[in-house]
């Protein structure tokens, strides 16, 4: 039986990463699988990112964190939740920076920047990042990364791609979207008062904050 340092995998990142595609099986295949649909999959990007946005901006507990002005923004920014839609500046501006995120985990060396990349991609979403107007509620974050798991699958079934490549390329996406999304969990896991969630952001209902896979220059 192998041993773990559960106290280590709170403290070190890289420890944490190693030990969670260990277990779930994300190796140096499941890398290469990734890699080898950079080239079908980077020119649909767009659509994925237009498919997500779609979705975000149809409920209010989600496209309220888009209303504020995004860091790293400087153009006009919605009134009020009515005005936030699809072509307003600051959305285009937020899609961009979801594009990159896409492109990220299709081109990028899964190294110690990259999980360095994944963790703050979770961090960035909690007051830990230092601006307490950014809570984004865990469960945001979960039906978020529900989402992309399924366009993802969807997008890898348009593509010509024999049964057992797109069966390969799916698990190894798989895995990385677990990984990621622990990358986010962890960072809620903390200061919890007994419900998973610091309780101030379970009951928050201000409509203020950054919005989801967004912050700095993160995705």
């Amino acid at each position: 039986m192998k041993r773990v340092d559960e106290r280590r995998l709170e403290e070190d990142r890289l420890y944490r990463f190693e030990y969670l595609r260990e277990f779930v099986g994300f190796d140096a295949e499941d890398e290469s699988a990734i890699r080898s649909v950079l080239a079908q999959l980077a020119p649909r990007v767009p659509q994925m990112v237009e498919a997500t946005y779609e979705k975000l901006l149809a409920y209010d507990a989600t496209a309220r964190h888009f209303v504020p002005r995004q860091a790293g923004y400087d153009g006009p920014t919605p009134t009020d939740l009515a005005s936030v839609h699809q072509e307003h500046p600051q959305i285009r501006f937020r899609k961009e920076h979801l594009q990159r995120y896409f492109l990220h985990l299709l081109g990028h060396a899964f190294n110690e920047k990259m999980v360095a990349y994944l963790d703050m991609v979770g961090k960035m979403h909690t007051p830990e990042a230092g601006n307490p107007a950014i809570d984004v509620p865990l469960v945001q974050m979960n039906a978020l990364m529900g989402l992309v798991s399924d366009i993802l699958w969807r997008t890898l079934a348009e593509l010509d791609l024999a049964p057992e490549t797109f069966l390969r390329v799916g698990r190894a996406f798989n895995k990385l979207l677990w990984i990621q999304n622990d990358f986010i969990s962890r960072h809620y896991a903390r200061g919890q008062d007994g419900d998973g969630r610091a309780s101030a952001t379970e009951r928050s209902s201000r409509a203020t904050g950054e919005p989801l896979v967004a912050g700095g220059s993160h995705p």
